[in-house]
């Protein structure tokens, strides 16, 4: 069977890649997007996984993980104080299930979103596309290049322009808007 790539979301102060590190296999729980639940049972025992730190500063790719088991029931369904309760869900009807990854590798360097954005060989990354999933296919020349990147030290950053003065606004500004609910992953 030939291995796929993949990349999976997690905000760090919630599981992150020492987390990982430490407990060394964990069920990659809580997901709740059936396009990403979709991806999880593609997966196959011996995938490749690239761990993504969401909603850090800055995001990037922390670690390597592997596909340890796949069928997972994802018992924070279950659970009523879990975030990732579902009250639809039964033991003879789970609605959610997961893959456990094992732990593989942290990068020297993480590699930052930005870093991928500016890299052309990664100009088709599905990470880099709107409406992005916490769980998601990676090409195994992504795959491959992003492995590399964690290797190299970022080049420095450059200094930012000056942002122009602010005139005085001709319009109402618009309204801001809530932030989005976090996630697990």
């Amino acid at each position: 069977m030939m291995t796929k790539y993949w990349l999976m979301k997690s905000e760090p102060e919630t599981f992150s890649i020492a987390d990982l590190a430490r407990v060394r296999v964990e069920p990659w729980t809580g997901v709740r997007s059936f396009f990403a639940r979709a991806h999880m049972r593609a997966m196959s025992v011996g995938d490749e996984v690239l761990i993504y730190h969401s909603n850090a500063k800055p995001s990037g790719a922390a670690g390597l993980a592997r596909v340890v088991r796949t069928g997972v029931v994802d018992e924070t369904q279950f659970d009523p104080k879990s975030p990732y309760f579902d009250e639809k869900a039964t033991r003879e009807a789970p609605i959610w299930d997961c893959v456990d990854v094992e732990y593989v590798s942290t990068f020297p360097h993480l590699v930052a979103l930005d870093r991928m954005r500016a890299d052309p060989e990664l100009a088709d990354m599905v990470v880099l596309k709107p409406g992005r999933l916490s769980v998601q296919p990676v090409r195994e020349a992504e795959y491959h290049r992003v492995i590399e990147l964690g290797q190299l030290e970022p080049p420095p950053q450059l200094p930012k322009a000056r942002a122009p003065k602010k005139s005085k606004p001709t319009a109402k500004p618009a309204k801001k808007t809530k932030p989005a609910k976090k996630t697990k992953r």
